[in-house]
């Protein structure tokens, strides 16, 4: 009994002493930063009633322009974290000095849970090699071929949106339509699938991609390991996604590549692309090839980004229209203009020809990123010239984009939405990583030509048919954000009154 006793007291005594050592590991190296709060660090609001780049945005506030140095210390969970306070630094951690920040240093477990050995997870040299792989399936030429696919879904967008404008006389919550919009989309170009999510609201592709992205396997409690020591929960052999998600997702790549290998179907869409790379795999081009769990990996990815972000952030841009009538009018006569002299059809030259539509979209997108924060992780010691502000391999890095495009030192009275911060003067004005939707260097968003041709498609046939406004009492003003999804998105959904453009 002595001895267990003994070894009890030992094993607590480390155990103090390690969480010590974590928990003061800013403050031995003096670093500014707020006190911790064991176990959560400084995320004890995250996922009850503050949105998590909330929570850096007002950290980024709290000590730039007060500290020698370009970030301060964070703790996520038992995690210590680099908060990137200048911008000068972001552009050192996003692309001058990527060879050292090269990895995200998030979960991912390709043994038990193969959903998640996708690009946005994978590190190293595994990383470098996919992406080379897959950088031809996102060119110019192959959106083209796609715009097509899209158009189509779009022409069912507006059909859908035009008999619940008709069928509700007050609002219509906008967020779903929209999701089952991209939806659609993706699961058209990305699985060669007829989702048919737009005609319904049950539809399993929806509520599959919705539960992969708010539900967690083993819930909330075990965010503390999956996020805070992401390398230990793989080797526990932790998964992230639910299964049924996985069984779903794994079941329809498995029977799509069958049908279209066995059938010998060509679609031109994301899907041919990855089939074309997995027979090189199994004729032994294991070079240029992938398996089959890594297209699956790669597919459910594409998926998930392409509709969660792109619906976002067109509900972000309809309800910031709603609220500046000026700005939708004028982009409306741009639309329409435009389909006129292209005698009513929109393709994919005439839209290039809106430029306007981009510059709402990427003000919206300044406004509210739907994705308001980029992590990083030191894959090797890096030297300041200050060496109280070197970072240790290992020590995460967060570039607040929320913050950085709330910052009134490059965009002055950041609240209001004006798309003309985006003419081309005023981006020349502005220093490289002040605009970070898509993330900056060689890892960013690899699918951003995708995700901003089917905004921009949903967003010109909408305006073109119909008119936004606010809702006296069911739009909430100002925006309310989702406390619990690790990406930005609004609380309730976006209701706003919806009504068909009637033109002379």
């Amino acid at each position: 009994m002595a001895v267990l006793i003994v070894l009890l007291l030992g094993a607590l005594t480390l155990a103090v002493w390690f969480v010590q050592q974590r928990f003061s590991y800013w403050k031995r190296r003096g670093i500014p930063h707020d006190a911790p709060t064991i176990p959560f660090g400084n995320t004890k609001e995250l996922m009850k009633t503050v949105q998590i780049s909330e929570i850096f945005k007002r950290t980024y506030f709290k000590y730039k322009n007060k500290t020698d140095g370009p970030f301060v210390g964070f703790y996520m969970y038992f995690k210590h974290i680099a908060l990137v306070t200048d911008i000068d630094f972001a552009k050192t951690v996003l692309i001058r000095d990527f060879d050292k920040f090269h990895d995200r240093g998030i979960f991912h477990n390709e043994r038990d849970d193969p959903l998640t050995n996708n690009l946005v997870n994978i590190e190293g040299l595994k990383w470098k090699t996919l992406r080379q792989k897959l950088t031809p399936t996102f060119t110019s030429g192959k959106m083209k071929n796609m715009f097509p696919t899209i158009l189509n879904v779009g022409d069912d967008l507006i059909r859908v949106f035009g008999e619940k404008a008709s069928a509700s006389k007050d609002s219509l919550e906008i967020t779903d339509l929209l999701a089952r919009f991209t939806a659609d989309v993706i699961g058209t170009c990305a699985f060669g699938l007829e989702c048919h999510s737009l005609s319904d609201p049950k539809a399993e592709f929806v509520t599959m991609g919705t539960s992969a992205i708010t539900e967690r396997r083993y819930g909330k409690s075990m965010d503390l390991i999956l996020f805070g020591a992401p390398k230990l929960a793989a080797k526990l052999r932790m998964k992230q996604s639910p299964q049924k998600v996985e069984d779903f997702y794994m079941k329809i790549i498995k029977d799509t590549v069958d049908f279209r290998v066995k059938n010998n179907v060509k679609r031109n869409d994301f899907m041919d692309m990855l089939i074309e790379m997995k027979l090189k795999y199994e004729n032994g081009d294991k070079q240029n090839g992938l398996s089959f769990n890594e297209i699956a990996a790669q597919a459910f990815i594409f998926f998930l980004a392409g509709f969660e972000t792109s619906s976002t952030t067109m509900g972000f841009a309809l309800y910031e229209l709603a609220l500046n009538q000026d700005i939708q009018d004028k982009l409306r006569t741009e639309i329409d203009s435009v389909l006129k002299k292209h005698n009513g059809k929109l393709d994919y030259d005439s839209m290039k020809e809106m430029s306007y539509l981009e510059k709402v979209i990427d003000e919206t997108m300044r406004k509210r990123p739907v994705v308001g924060h980029l992590i990083r992780v030191a894959t090797e010691n890096y030297e300041h010239s200050n060496p109280k502000y070197n970072i240790e391999k290992g020590t995460g890095v967060i570039v607040p984009t929320w913050g950085i495009h709330h910052d009134p030192e490059f965009y002055p009275e950041p609240e209001k939405f004006i798309p003309e911060r985006f003419d081309e003067d005023q981006v020349q004005q502005r220093p490289a990583c002040t605009f970070l939707p898509f993330g900056e260097g060689p890892r960013n968003c690899i699918g951003l030509r995708f995700g901003r041709m089917q905004v921009f498609v949903g967003m010109a046939l909408l305006i073109h048919n119909f008119k936004f406004e606010v809702h006296p009492t069911k739009t909430v003003v100002p925006m309310e954000y989702r406390a619990d999804d690790i990406l930005m998105s609004s609380k309730g959904g976006i209701h706003l009154k919806v009504s068909r453009v009637v033109r002379q």
